[in-house]
């Protein structure tokens, strides 16, 4: 036998062997390709979740930057005046309640003037609870009342609450204008509180 034809059947057979090898690798192929699909496990898991809310009291107020006493009569002994809108916004428990109340932080700023216990106010038409009763006078040791809140209480919004929001209070200050005081511009800071339950 040749050397050429022993090549030959030696080429023949490696071929055969590559063609069986490629047939066998496309078929496992192909089986993974189908059957893997088909092996997969499924899951489906479901929970719950609880989800609260916790409504608190709630008060906030907004007031003008500042208010004026003036007199409207240059003669002594006719008083100083000036308005405040206190405007504010609640929401009281139903076994709870609040309050609106205002201090002086200190005196009148120079001496010289007014002192801040001849400064009295009056309040009036409070649209959330009851306004004030009387003269009342400012004091810089204890808070003064502008508005009592009742329990389930709510600022806007209709229903069991106001429609007006914010809700307000007009403040009417004034003092006496006495001969002895000098003349010049006096200050003191008021401190308002809005507390709720």
């Amino acid at each position: 036998m040749s050397a050429t034809l022993v090549y030959r059947r030696k080429c023949a057979g490696i071929e055969r062997v590559k063609r069986r090898w490629w047939h066998w690798r496309w078929s496992y192929g192909l089986l993974l390709v189908l059957v893997a699909p088909g092996s997969g496990i499924g899951d489906v898991q479901t929970t719950t979740q609880t989800i609260s809310a916790n409504i608190s009291p709630y008060g906030k107020l907004s007031l003008p930057a500042s208010v004026s006493l003036r007199s409207g009569d240059t003669r002594f002994g006719s008083n100083f005046a000036g308005a405040l809108t206190v405007s504010y916004w609640a929401r009281t428990s139903d076994a709870g309640g609040g309050s609106v109340t205002l201090q002086a932080n200190s005196d009148f700023s120079p001496s010289g003037g007014p002192p801040i216990g001849g400064v009295s106010y009056l309040c009036s038409g409070a649209t959330l609870g009851t306004a004030c009763s009387g003269s009342q006078t400012l004091a810089t040791t204890t808070q003064t009342g502008a508005v009592s809140l009742p329990s389930g209480a709510c600022t806007g919004g209709g229903g069991t609450c106001t429609t007006q929001d914010p809700n307000t209070v007009l403040l009417t200050f004034s003092a006496l204008n006495k001969p002895q005081y000098k003349t010049g511009n006096y200050s003191a800071l008021i401190t308002f509180t809005i507390s709720t339950l």
